[in-house]
């Protein structure tokens, strides 16, 4: 039998608390932007990393308005959005550089929506040749990064480009 160790993954498995509110209203209310994963703050939106990603560095901007539909924000509000978007996709260019994005917004559960009252975008970068047997077979996904780690060089090259 084939073992995979992912010590980093019993914080999440033993974690049985559950905080309440929206995790993306209390990212955007808190302090504590590296415990949250938030990488840069706009005057109405954020991005940040998702904490359970599909592959390293997988970010999602996030209007600060908890709202859960597109229709729900303001044209201000939608342009910065998408504008957090294109600013995540540079910067994961910069420091990550993928060979593409998925870029995707679930809306509903019906869609797949993990947290379907507050609207968020997933911006997921990809490699050629970054999926492999694991997905298949065992019903696996490696991701070879941790999130502080990936959370530290993504904050150090924004700060160098301010």
């Amino acid at each position: 039998m084939e073992r995979i160790w992912a010590p980093w993954r019993m914080t999440y498995v033993s974690n049985t608390a559950q905080e309440e509110g929206c995790i993306f209203c209390r990212a955007w209310d808190a302090n504590d932007d590296r415990e949250r994963l938030v990488l840069l703050r706009g005057g109405q939106s954020l991005i940040m990393l998702n904490r359970y990603p599909y592959t390293c560095g997988h970010l999602m901007a996030v209007p600060a308005r908890h709202t859960a539909g597109l229709d729900d924000l303001s044209d201000n509000e939608l342009l910065e959005l998408m504008h957090a978007v294109r600013r995540a996709c540079a910067l994961l260019r910069e420091v990550a550089r993928p060979h593409g994005f998925n870029i995707g917004v679930n809306l509903g559960k019906a869609a797949g929506a993990g947290v379907e009252e507050h609207l968020h975008i997933h911006i997921v970068p990809r490699w050629s040749g970054d999926t492999n047997f694991m997905s298949v077979t065992g019903d696996v996904r490696v991701i070879p990064d941790g999130l502080l780690e990936s959370y530290d060089r993504l904050a150090a090259a924004l700060k160098a480009g301010e």
